[in-house]
């Protein structure tokens, strides 16, 4: 049995969500989403600064999870919890 601590969950193969979008203002920014956390996005000015910082983020974000004792889905598991399609028709 695999000790699934912090450390686990930050050597995983996330899939990254990386794209751009202008802010109230007009100028763009950066975003990185991560699929299997969907309350996860991390934005910055340029992509390598998204690149290079988002993982401090998902630190914190893995933190809180396991400290709620949420289900952390991995990469390459599936969600069978919800279909988002019989909940929103």
């Amino acid at each position: 049995m695999t000790d699934k601590n912090l450390d686990y969950y930050l050597g995983l193969n996330w899939t990254l969500i990386e794209g751009q979008d202008l802010d109230f203002d007009g100028n763009p920014y950066y975003f990185i989403e991560i699929k299997e956390i969907p309350s996860f996005l991390f934005c910055a000015k340029t992509p390598e600064r998204a690149r290079e910082r988002y993982k401090h983020q998902l630190k914190w974000t893995l933190q809180v999870m396991l400290e709620r004792g949420e289900n952390i889905i991995e990469p390459g598991q599936s969600d069978d919890e919800f279909d988002w399609e019989d909940l929103c028709p």
